[in-house]
């Protein structure tokens, strides 16, 4: 199969008149999530008290949310609705990569995230003149260009193969699936997927585990007050970055360790588990958790009525 032609997802077949359930499902699930993260910016982005970074930095999760989101759901709604479901290799190849670029750029907000606890919590007289605004613009920068360079290089190194094969067992376009349909050398390709998990996936989440050890300690020597305060702040935190790692190593396990052992519906849950679930539970997490938060949602909801 050349370049330029079409792939086919094989798991929206014979899916009856179940299909407008799921569409319909989907559609309720996806406007909940543009809502709770849109009502997050603008709580955020509104109130000037909160122009802080660590909310500074729950608006930049909430954004790529919405990003990452918009590569999948708009795409999956057409294909449950309509009975083509074909997409072209060029299309595909941009799936992927919005859709690996929001889950490699989440790990690294994450990362700036845990920092931004250490820094507060362990240095807090120093911490605004640590935590500047032009030092975190400067950082979010950086935590948007690194997921994008090297899931872009993951993308090129894909769009080099020829396909031989059309069939996708996935409801959306996944690199290393196309990468098997590949009639061509892919050593390359398994090496950089290696190297790519390595750079965005185990080192952030070595350098966020070894922040909240060190979080941890430094709480463990202070008072009780301290580390109320302190859990206080770092507890939600700590929930998101469990539930996306748990999501992500399901979706890694799956597509490289995993080839058909599971039940089909069993590896579809699992592997839409991160585009799906943080979107919807991060806002949730926040809006509960953080006081200054509610209380905006709370301002902006008695507003609108």
């Amino acid at each position: 199969m050349e370049n330029g032609t079409y792939f086919y997802f094989m798991l929206f077949e014979n899916l009856g008149c179940t299909k407008y359930a799921f569409f319909t499902l989907g559609f309720i699930f996806y406007c909940a999530v543009i809502f709770l993260n849109v009502l997050i910016i603008l709580v955020i982005f509104l109130d000037k008290t909160l122009h802080q970074p660590m909310y500074i930095l729950m608006s930049c999760l909430s954004i790529n949310s919405l990003y990452g989101t918009a590569g999948f759901f708009p795409r999956l709604l057409t294909d449950l609705l309509y009975d083509a479901h074909k997409i072209s290799f060029e299309a595909c190849l941009i799936q992927s990569f919005v859709i690996y670029s929001y889950a490699a750029f989440e790990l690294t907000m994450l990362m700036l995230m845990a920092f931004d606890r250490f820094v507060a919590i362990s240095k807090p007289l120093h911490y605004n003149n640590i935590i500047t605004k032009r030092f975190l613009t400067f950082l979010i920068v950086i935590a948007c260009l690194y997921p994008i360079t090297f899931v872009g290089i993951g993308a090129l190194l894909t769009a080099r193969l020829t396909i031989c094969g059309n069939k996708l067992l996935k409801v959306y376009c996944h690199n290393y699936e196309i990468v098997k349909l590949s009639c061509t050398n892919i050593t390359i390709n398994n090496i950089y997927g290696l190297i790519f998990m390595i750079i965005t996936m185990f080192i952030p989440l070595g350098f966020i585990f070894y922040t909240y050890v060190r979080i941890i300690l430094i709480c463990q020597r202070n008072t009780r007050e301290f580390r109320n305060k302190a859990y206080k702040t770092c507890i939600p935190h700590m929930v998101i970055l469990l539930n996306y790692s748990i999501a992500i190593f399901c979706d890694m396990t799956l597509s490289r360790f995993m080839n058909g052992e599971l039940p089909i519906a069993l590896t579809v849950v699992l592997s839409l588990e991160f585009i799906v679930i943080p979107p919807f539970v991060n806002p949730i997490v926040y809006g509960l958790n953080f006081p200054d938060i509610r209380k905006q949602i709370r301002r902006v909801i008695k507003a609108s009525k």
